[in-house]
């Protein structure tokens, strides 16, 4: 299984890497909104994992852009953040967020959501 991670914090990137890839997928980065744009362009993923708050793009305009094109209307996009409002909350769902994860995240369930997201 492929995943896209978008998020500009380097330390997450590699937590993400390091948890993801040890569970067996494969991991593919972006550190923006546009930068995972341009990897959806050329690659195929199962799932994408983003975060909101980033520079060029925000995860809400990633999400946005994502969902505009007909060819990933039912990829998942699940949301890791260290936001936690509920208007934050309704603005990815609004956009087409799948689900929606506090940072830190705990490893087990973050894999547990992806299986359960993809199955």
């Amino acid at each position: 299984m492929r995943i896209l991670t978008v998020d500009d914090s380097r330390t997450m990137l590699s937590m993400l890497q390091h948890t993801l890839s040890g569970a067996g997928f494969e991991v593919i980065q972006a550190e923006d909104g546009q930068q995972g744009l341009d990897k959806l362009k050329t690659e195929s993923f199962d799932v994408v994992i983003t975060d909101i708050n980033m520079p060029v793009m925000d995860g809400i305009e990633f999400i946005k852009n994502v969902r505009s094109s007909g060819k990933y209307q039912s990829l998942p996009i699940l949301i890791l953040t260290t936001e936690s409002s509920r208007e934050k909350r309704d603005q990815g769902r609004a956009a087409g967020g799948t689900g929606w994860i506090v940072k830190p995240f705990d490893p087990e369930k973050l894999i547990s959501v992806i299986n359960r997201v993809v199955h």
